[in-house]
């Protein structure tokens, strides 16, 4: 139970980390403006006062990355517990039950309503001869 709450929460704070960065404008914005007039050098230097944005985001990032270690020691801790740790496949590690022949159901049918094949007898496997064509040079036409 406490960890599908950990889960929901782990995802909530992942699309509000997702949300408030692309809520905020960028370091760039103001540089297309400002090329040739000087204010290119404050854009790539120090910020001022940090606004609500950057701060919610700074602790979203620490709470993300807190759930996320938390997350891998409970998976450590109970991987090395008193059982061996499994690899789970999910269902396509599950091999398809077999159904027994006692249960497959059968047909029976009368012989006379079953027509008979004819018989085939085995033919002997024979290669073709070699054919050889003679042919004959004619003389050209004449056509005066």
């Amino acid at each position: 139970m406490l960890l599908q709450i950990v889960n929901v929460l782990y995802v909530l704070v992942a699309v509000a980390i997702i949300a408030f960065v692309l809520l905020q404008q960028g370091s760039g914005a103001s540089a297309g403006s400002g090329f040739g007039g000087g204010a290119s050098a404050t854009v790539f230097g120090a910020r001022g006062a940090s606004n609500f944005l950057s701060k919610s985001t700074k602790w979203l990032a620490i709470a993300f990355f807190t759930i996320s270690m938390g997350m891998a020691m409970y998976a450590s801790k109970r991987a090395t517990g008193n059982t061996p740790a499994q690899t789970d496949l999910g269902v396509m590690g599950q091999p398809a039950p077999a159904a027994p022949a006692a249960q497959i159901p059968t047909a029976t049918v009368p012989e006379a309503a079953v027509p008979s094949a004819p018989a085939q007898t085995a033919t002997p496997a024979t290669t073709p001869k070699a054919v050889t064509i003679e042919t004959t040079q004619q003389p050209a036409p004449q056509g005066k």
